[in-house]
């Protein structure tokens, strides 16, 4: 036979094989979109094509793991927002406990629309362009107010004070959101990084790993130095889920100059890639830190918890960490319109340990991170609301010795009938973890203090204290 037909037959083959094996995978959608045919021309009410392509994604999907998923255009809007720190809005921080409550505006962000417009702490918002808000979802009435910028919203204001609901119309700004908290706010909006009852000590909250946060985290520490700055360092994951995984090497190497971070493992255990330290420090590696997380912090927290208490660059206090060591790789569908979220890989520490907690592991395996020995303390369940309160109050404004004292008498008798928190309680709670933090802390600027006054004597002062030299 001719090497031309040979050849020929060849090509033929291999097309052969592509195609039976794409028309292999084509019988499985072509059986997706009969089932929505059949649906749709059966079913006893109508139902919207749109809501069974996604249900059917969800349903696909959410068989491999509890952390892969379908993400339809409106959460991706909502999740690139979170990621990104900013979206088209007003600038407020809101709260929304139950349905059946209005929208009740915690802070407004200064300098924002909402700022300017003279929206205050406190106001209930019961309608967004005329929309009730009484029986929406909190995350359904979030999405009512963000929009595009430029574009026009109507609030209707309940405060008190006011005899009658007012409107409030604002243009929507694009709303850059900080993911670095401080410990208290300056008259001006802006955060105090120094912890208030010890200065020296610098307190930072971050509530996600996003884009902007390691050059956030990176110009809150610029003034660490002994003549004006920072002299220890609280970092508090409390709560933190996560965020993006290049933002977490980042804050690791901002504290320490050799070794691993954190690597990834994919299929079958194979090394996918390494993030290690850079040489250049952000921080001194002598300026002592804490490292603050509980049963809620995920992913990219344990990431930072994990690297840092490995390298024994900082002391982890708090609660074993919820056990989220797994990859999401987001791949775009529809034209970038909507997306899975695959999980693609495995998070592993620099000891080697695993950070991933299985369905069925128990709680004697390596997962999460656990708090540095004789550093575990829990928050009892009775402590917990009150502790969370009094941080919020604290970071909308400072309450008044006088008027701490008066509001918590005014709430007795509602304590007894909503079995609420009253406010002087509130301002009574002490935070368990954060002072076992700032105890050791201080403990350790002692030593600090101690040291330098020592080393700052004559032989023959240090012989009169009983010092050899």
């Amino acid at each position: 036979m001719p090497p031309r037909n040979l050849t020929m037959i060849f090509f033929v083959a291999i097309l052969s094989l592509i195609c039976n094996r794409k028309a292999e995978r084509n019988r499985y959608a072509s059986g997706i979109a009969d089932a929505m045919d059949l649906v749709s021309e059966y079913y006893v009410d109508d139902v919207d094509t749109r809501k069974l392509f996604e249900d059917a994604m969800s349903g696909m999907v959410s068989g491999l793991d509890q952390y892969s998923g379908y993400i339809g255009p409106d959460s991706l809007n909502q999740m690139n927002a979170s990621l990104d720190q900013e979206f088209g809005g007003v600038g407020v921080e809101v709260e929304k406990k139950e349905t059946d409550q209005p929208l009740l505006i915690l802070s407004p962000l200064v300098g924002t629309p909402a700022y300017r417009a003279g929206i205050q702490a406190g106001d209930r918002v019961i309608a967004v362009d005329g929309e009730g808000m009484i029986g929406m979802h909190l995350n359904d009435a979030v999405k009512l107010m963000r929009g595009k910028p430029g574009s026009e919203i109507v609030l209707t204001i309940e405060r008190t004070g006011r005899d009658a609901p007012f409107d409030v119309k604002i243009i929507r700004e694009v709303i850059t959101v900080d993911s670095v908290l401080g410990d208290t706010k300056r008259p001006d909006g802006s955060w105090d990084f120094h912890l208030e009852e010890n200065p020296r000590i610098a307190y930072l909250r971050l509530t996600t790993f996003g884009q902007h946060t390691v050059e956030e985290v990176a110009k809150v520490l610029e003034s660490t130095d002994e003549r004006n700055g920072f002299e220890a360092i609280i970092m508090d994951l409390r709560g933190n889920a996560g965020g993006l995984l290049d933002a977490a090497v980042g804050i690791c190497d901002l504290f320490i100059d050799e070794g691993r971070i954190v690597s990834t493992n994919g299929r079958h255990g194979t090394l996918r890639s390494s993030f290690e330290a850079t040489p250049e420090l952000g921080v001194p590696k002598d300026i002592p830190m804490v490292v603050l997380v509980n049963n809620f912090s995920a992913s990219a927290s344990e990431i930072v918890a994990a690297c840092l208490q490995d390298h024994k660059r900082a002391i982890v206090i708090g609660e074993r960490t919820w056990g989220k060591g797994t990859v999401q790789n987001i791949l775009d569908l529809e034209g970038g319109r909507s997306a899975l979220k695959l999980t693609t890989a495995t998070y592993w520490r620099p000891s080697g340990k695993n950070i991933h907690r299985r369905k069925d592991a128990t709680e004697d395996e390596a997962w999460g991170v656990r708090p540095n020995k004789g550093f575990e303390v829990a928050i009892p369940e009775d402590m917990i609301e009150r502790v969370y309160l009094k941080r919020r109050n604290r970071d909308r404004y400072q309450l008044k010795p006088k008027d701490t004292e008066a509001e918590g008498e005014g709430e007795a008798e509602n304590k007894a009938e909503n079995e609420e928190p009253t406010t002087a309680e509130v301002e009574a709670a002490d935070d368990p973890q954060l002072r076992r933090a700032i105890n050791y802390l201080k403990d350790r600027l002692r030593d600090k203090d101690a040291a330098s006054q020592t080393a700052s004597l004559l032989p023959g002062q240090l012989f009169q204290l009983g010092v050899e030299t």
